[in-house]
């Protein structure tokens, strides 16, 4: 393909109009893998589809953007700095948006790559494009967020990387617009904060500059803002990462308010509010740490468990998946991190769902919808291996047939959530002590016939029959 690539080449060289043999090299360029485009391209005058970049024919210029997005895929990320630097320079200056989002997205895959390295780092910090990428920020808000989406890619790589990003100015400005006027540029920022927050040296530097401290001033601020459900949940998904990342218990005590909040948007049924409430308290209650968090709020974390459970049972039905997700997280707890006091703790939880929770969550799975059916698998998985929980199971009437019962639940999603609960009722050392012989072994021949066994049913024809 190296040969008719570079004949198109020569073609567009020597056309006054080229759009026909720009179109018919993009169809080149897309037929060929990146892989096969890597020998195509070498030595290839790519300068000459950067300069056809210079004009007014807007279709011209979409069949450029698309032939270089391709082309350059294929360099590696140092040729396509050292050798195209200057055209990538041009490219940003260019009044037309996609070339500017083309430079920038091929500076992303290249740099990023390149930040592991002093020779990378200087290409991007001490070379005039760090200076043109600071100019056409101004040009709109799309480009300002792609520059902001390089620069944290490339800080959270290591230190000296992060070092070369804030020297530069642009994390100082990407964190100023936190507290900018426009919601929807705040909500932005706490988006990419977040991301550059999944470095150990990214939260350090965060933690340094008073972010953290900000943040919780400004969810703080949010019960008087009439826009905060537009930036709300980004800000909660920041303390609830930093929790998961650092220490549930550190974060929780040291920024009380964010599990205020978290209990707020759980107990007030916000349909953009509620779901990210959900989601952080499921993961914080994954962990051993942040079920020990959530046990010290005593009646407040009560309340929200109820709360949850109410909306479980007679909610919409996708936040009633949330809440049985969540409450399957909130549950889990493998046998390696049992102890007798985080098992009275997960049956404290399990029993103030409702006056008879089993048959509750029981019921939700007779309903019609595949989806409920398989959350509610899931939560009977998170307490399969609990003692308590079997024993349970094993005096709620019909239950261990029910779980047996390959009628219940066709389709695939609900006989592997079905399997997974029987291999985790298995798991336990508990089990053929509380469930008895016969039916462990039940149990047993279900697993071992796996997920998608039918049971085989003979029939007779009567001569005669209709």
């Amino acid at each position: 393909m190296a040969a008719p690539i570079e004949s198109l080449l020569n073609e567009i060289c020597e056309s006054e109009d080229p759009i026909e043999e720009l179109k018919s090299l993009r169809t080149a360029v897309l037929a060929t893998p990146v892989s096969g485009l890597r020998q195509a391209v070498s030595g290839a005058r790519l300068e000459i589809i950067f300069g056809l970049l210079n004009t007014n024919d807007k279709e011209q210029i979409e069949v450029c953007v698309e032939i270089l997005s391709r082309v350059l895929q294929a360099l590696e990320p140092i040729q396509l700095a050292q050798n195209y630097k200057t055209a990538l320079q041009s490219g940003l200056n260019h009044p037309n948006d996609s070339v500017k989002v083309l430079t920038l997205t091929q500076a992303i895959a290249a740099l990023s790559k390149l930040s592991n390295t002093k020779a990378g780092l200087d290409v991007l910090f001490h070379s005039d494009l760090l200076n043109k990428m600071k100019d056409v920020m101004l040009t709109s808000d799309i480009i300002r967020y792609r520059v902001y989406e390089l620069i944290v890619e490339v800080s959270t790589v290591s230190p000296v990387s992060l070092d070369y990003c804030a020297n530069s100015g642009l994390i100082s400005q990407m964190l100023e617009e936190l507290t900018g006027d426009d919601v929807l540029v705040r909500a932005t920022a706490i988006e990419m904060v977040t991301n550059l927050a999944q470095s150990q040296h990214g939260r350090q530097y965060l933690a340094q500059q008073g972010i953290m401290d900000k943040i919780s001033n400004m969810i703080n601020a949010a019960e008087s803002d009439p826009f905060s459900s537009l930036y709300l949940p980004g800000l909660v998904k920041f303390f609830g990462s930093l929790a998961i990342m650092d220490s549930p218990q550190q974060v929780c005590e040291k920024y009380p308010v964010f599990l205020e909040v978290v209990f707020s948007m759980a107990m007030n049924l916000d349909p953009t509010l509620t779901p990210v409430a959900l989601d952080t308290l499921g993961v914080l209650g994954n962990t051993v740490e942040g079920k020990q968090v959530l046990q010290k709020t005593g009646e407040k974390f009560t309340s929200v468990l109820k709360r949850i459970s109410k909306v479980a049972a007679d909610g919409a039905t996708e936040l009633r998946v949330r809440c049985l997700e969540a409450l399957a997280q909130l549950l889990t707890l493998p046998v390696e991190q049992q102890t007798d006091d985080l098992l009275l703790l997960t049956e404290s939880w399990f029993n103030c769902l409702s006056s008879q929770p089993m048959l509750m969550i029981r019921n939700i799975s007779t309903q019609p919808f595949p989806e409920l059916h398989c959350s509610v698998l899931r939560i009977f998985t998170a307490v399969g291996c609990q003692p308590w929980a079997q024993q349970l199971m094993m005096d709620t009437p019909g239950f261990v047939e029910w779980v047996m019962d390959r009628s219940v639940g066709t389709g695939k999603e609900a006989k592997d959530c079905k399997f997974e609960l029987v291999g985790v009722l298995l798991s336990s050392s508990s089990a053929q002590e509380i469930f008895g012989a016969h039916n462990y072994l039940k149990l047993k021949t279900y697993l071992n016939e796996g997920p998608y066994y039918i049971n085989a049913v003979s029939s007779v024809i009567t001569e005669g029959a209709d």
